[in-house]
């Protein structure tokens, strides 16, 4: 099918819940991908933070594919092995004690708020407020969406669950009023606000905010949804900051490109949940875990210190452009303020000169593959200078 076709198919049968750009991708090639008229993009969103590795990772796709013609579902009725070899590393990786998988970051969100409001009930049953970050963006479900500190995106969907509280980024006297308040269990904060506009919180800010979670015996889930799996230089974004949360969430890179969400769970929460607590059908998923073994392989040190020196060398050459007003993010995470063109319209120029970029409340927002060659970064900055330097 050529590219009107598969848009008009698209128009007619799919709930239109997505404001598409006038684009069809069909294959691709690490951070390269290509239209059915053999159109070339360069991709400078990893599907949304998803392929880590960028398309079709050989590596990747022999493992997937492997474990797909041996056996591709059991359930968690039963043991499967690449999902205790996934929850193994993860939890050896970051000194974590237990994991949790399901599909999605929403539905690893919905399931730090149950572990925290059991464990705050355990405590008092008037324990069990969830309090988040003005701006948070946590997921599209409805407990997510309640947790999620953006009204925008509150409107339509009332009434929410009760029990949610929001803090201003930064003010750590208005969060030490919400949790002494003795009516919280949980703390959830991402590290750096991704759809909020590629926020980064301040250390001192974090730290405090751990520190008072501890006081109050309050569970702290550091989001990394978004963050996670390399994305800013370090396997999580949460060891910029010099803490350990109580609970990790994570999704999107872990998979590579096929779903997987869920939870790393430390000492004081590995016991929180027991059997008809909570499950996910697909959570844990062989075929999917498999490829997560792949990807986590991958995350050496040496990547690690490329996407940070990638992510430096992107700002540096954005920070020159005469509409760039400032940039943000770490490591290849990076949030682009712009003046004299709105984000809307400066990604639509992008995908017209083939790159694929994305937006961010106020921002462009950039996530390229992790494993992106400087030769495509220069020519998707190059592409950029035309929109934002001419």
């Amino acid at each position: 099918m050529n590219s009107t076709e598969i848009k008009e198919r698209d128009k007619k049968n799919i709930i239109n819940t997505y404001k598409r750009n006038d684009t069809v991708i069909i294959s691709g090639k690490n951070a390269l991908c290509y239209s059915p008229e053999g159109r070339e993009y360069i991709d400078f969103t990893s599907g949304i933070g998803v392929n880590s590795l960028g398309f079709c990772n050989e590596e990747w796709v022999e493992a997937v594919s492997y474990q797909a013609a041996k056996i591709q579902h059991t359930s968690n009725l039963y043991y499967n092995a690449p999902c205790t070899e996934l929850a193994r590393t993860l939890t050896e990786r970051t000194g974590m004690e237990k994991a949790f998988f399901c599909n999605s970051g929403a539905e690893a969100i919905e399931t730090a708020i149950k572990i925290s409001r059991k464990y705050g009930n355990s405590k008092s049953p008037a324990r069990n407020g969830i309090m988040t970050l003005k701006q948070s963006f946590h997921g599209r479900t409805m407990a997510a969406l309640t947790a999620t500190g953006q009204e925008k995106m509150h409107k339509d969907f009332m009434p929410f669950a009760e029990g949610f509280f929001y803090c201003e980024p930064g003010n750590i006297k208005e969060a030490e009023d919400i949790l002494d308040s003795g009516s919280i269990c949980g703390v959830i904060t991402e590290m750096i606000q991704g759809e909020g506009g590629v926020n980064v919180l301040e250390k001192d800010f974090v730290k405090e905010l751990k520190d008072i979670c501890d006081h109050n015996d309050i569970i702290f889930t550091a989001d990394e949804v978004q963050t996670g799996v390399g994305r800013t230089g370090r396997f999580f974004a949460y060891e910029h900051y010099d803490i350990v949360p109580d609970i990790i969430t994570f999704a999107k890179g872990l998979g590579g490109g096929l779903p997987i969400g869920g939870v790393l769970t430390g000492q004081k929460t590995s016991e929180v949940l027991v059997p008809g607590d909570h499950g996910s059908t697909f959570g844990g998923n062989p075929v999917v875990c498999s490829g997560a073994n792949v990807v986590i392989r991958q995350m050496d040190k040496n990547l690690m210190d490329a996407v940070s020196k990638k992510g430096e060398y992107i700002k540096e050459k954005l920070e020159r452009m005469s509409k760039v007003e400032s940039v943000t993010g770490l490591g290849l995470m990076i949030g682009v303020k712009l003046n004299g063109i709105s984000p809307s319209d400066a990604t639509k120029q992008a995908v017209d000169r083939g790159l694929l970029v994305l937006t961010a409340d106020e921002k462009m927002r950039l996530l390229p593959p992790l494993t992106i060659e400087y030769e495509d970064i220069d020519k998707g900055i190059n592409i950029l200078g035309e929109i934002l330097d001419q």
